[in-house]
């Protein structure tokens, strides 16, 4: 796969005619650099003159910015023979590491010229590198209805964004392809349509693996290569298929934030990009180029916000593939089944025997199926995880100087894989080591690409509570369904592996059971 720079340097040369040409596009804003410095060269230590033809060997100009790096060295533009394009006497600027900094008048124009010219380079690299990568999907998808089991509600046509990745594998968001039934997908600049089947699929993390049996959909195809998580305010291309078209669309943001943030799609804390890219419906699951890699996947935006959208980063993204390609399916991310307090309260912390040195969380409930249950105990202090010192706010060191709350550590662990938590119990600190795996919530928050269960006795419909049956009452479903039920679907833990919360939902008029049609909404107990 050609990156971005030979990329733009074809561009380049597909315009220039000649070698002469390609010097005077240059060489000019070379000069009007220099002649913005209206100082002497030897005034400043990092500027240098070039009087002989042996300084054509060194860079004329070496810019870096945000988008990449771009190099104009002048034994790309001309040859030895070649006089010089510009003048002894004037000063070629070219960078060196120093630790002063100064401000020069007229420069800055022509440097945000140059940047300019570089993100263009580098825009123009991202749209080549998705004409051959990114897909549009077709999905048609019917739901099931959760207040009528035994039904299933009507078909729906929805359309969402993907992109080629290594092994011929195409990866596109989760909620694109949710409660599928068929799956097409077409590529850029073709009108054939191919039929695509789902290999994984996570909804906790809003990702999905798609393949394609037909081997004339890989011709004249390229896989784009995952990158790094990028820095603030780095600019990033979102890449796409929104709507208000059918052809692919290309918009540039920044990086606004990175944290942990709501998954709408699987109900779940992961990290998150924030971008101020417009992510539209029909964007989900196109990638985020920065340079000539994948920065992240977009998949939702804040509703009644301005460009605020929010694009799935590279360690969520590897996690999900990895998992797949051990273990050969979808196999979640790790919780330690805790809920915890943050200790910013100076009595609480005294309460504790917490030293002034000291920070960490308060451990409040433990989850019965972890393997934390029977180790740790509540009224515990986690001051570290795997050598992390937590804040009392919970959150631990990320980058330069930014700080992530310390579940992300947690979420990136393998199933079966140990950690160490440092507590401080009874005043006394101690070590302790604990298997990390995936846990389920007494009523599941989703229940994507399955039917529901059901059991009618005598006209008595009895079935395990679910999130996506209270959602059947609406997009305010929290404040209109049965109170008592959604107390206990949010908050009540399981106390074995496999237990249910089994409700009768409704009854179907019987001669039967007359007299049992006010039963509703009730949990069933031994």
């Amino acid at each position: 796969m050609l990156g971005p720079t030979l990329r733009t340097a074809r561009r380049i040369s597909s315009s220039s005619s000649s070698s002469k040409s390609l010097k005077d596009r240059y060489f000019p804003l070379a000069s009007s650099l220099a002649a913005a410095i209206n100082i002497r060269a030897n005034a400043f230590p990092y500027f240098s003159h070039s009087a002989s033809h042996s300084s054509l060997n060194s860079p004329t100009l070496d810019h870096c910015c945000n988008n990449g790096e771009s190099h104009l060295n002048q034994e790309h533009l001309c040859n030895g023979n070649d006089p010089l394009p510009c003048s002894s006497h004037k000063p070629l600027l070219i960078t060196r590491t120093t630790s002063r900094r100064r401000s020069i008048h007229g420069l800055q124009p022509h440097l945000n010229s140059i940047k300019s010219k570089t993100f263009t380079t580098d825009t123009f690299s991202a749209i080549e590198l998705a004409l051959d990568s990114v897909v549009k999907v077709f999905t048609v998808s019917c739901s099931p209805n959760y207040i009528l089991p035994w039904q299933n509600k009507s078909q729906r046509e929805t359309m969402g964004s993907g992109f080629i990745i290594s092994g011929k594998k195409i990866l596109t968001n989760a909620h694109v392809i949710a409660d599928h039934t068929f799956v097409l997908v077409r590529k850029h600049g073709s009108p054939t349509k191919y039929r695509a089947k789902v290999q994984a699929v996570g909804h906790e993390c809003d990702l999905a693996i798609l393949v394609v049996d037909n081997e004339e959909f890989w011709e004249d195809t390229n896989c784009l290569e995952f990158g790094d998580i990028p820095i603030l305010q780095e600019t990033v291309a979102v890449v796409g298929y929104p709507q208000g078209g059918d052809n692919i669309s290309v918009t540039k943001g920044v990086v606004s934030r990175i944290e942990l943030t709501q998954y709408v799609h699987g109900a779940s804390q992961l990290m998150a990009i924030q971008i101020d890219a417009a992510i539209n419906p029909g964007n989900s699951g196109g990638p985020a180029i920065m340079g000539n890699k994948v920065a992240g996947v977009a998949f939702q935006n804040l509703s009644g916000a301005e460009n605020i959208g929010y694009i799935i980063p590279v360690p969520v993204i590897r996690h999900f593939i990895s998992g797949v390609e051990e273990s050969g399916k979808y196999v979640g991310f790790c919780s330690l089944g805790l809920a915890c307090q943050i200790t910013e309260n100076v009595q609480l912390r005294n309460h504790f025997k917490m030293g002034p040195e000291m920070t960490g969380v308060l451990v409040n409930k433990i989850n019965p199926l972890s393997d934390a249950y029977d180790i740790m105990k509540k009224d515990d202090i986690i001051l570290a995880f795997d050598g992390e010192p937590i804040a009392n706010d919970g959150t631990v060191s990320f980058r330069n100087r930014e700080r992530i709350t310390f579940d992300h550590l947690v979420s990136m662990k393998k199933p079966n894989e140990k950690s160490v938590i440092k507590i401080l119990r009874n005043g006394e600190v101690c070590e302790l080591s604990i298997t990390l795996r995936p846990l389920q919530p007494l009523v599941p928050v989703h229940q994507f690409d399955k039917l529901p269960s059901y059991y009618i006795f005598a006209g008595l419909v009895f079935i395990p509570l679910t999130q996506p049956y209270l959602h059947e009452y609406g997009e305010d479903w929290y404040n209109t369904s049965p109170r008592r039920l959604c107390e206990r679907a949010l908050r009540e833990l399981p106390k074995k592996p496999g237990e249910q919360f089994v409700i009768l939902s409704q009854v179907l008029m019987d001669d039967i059971n007359a007299g049992y049609e006010r039963l509703a909404e009730l949990q069933v107990k031994k």
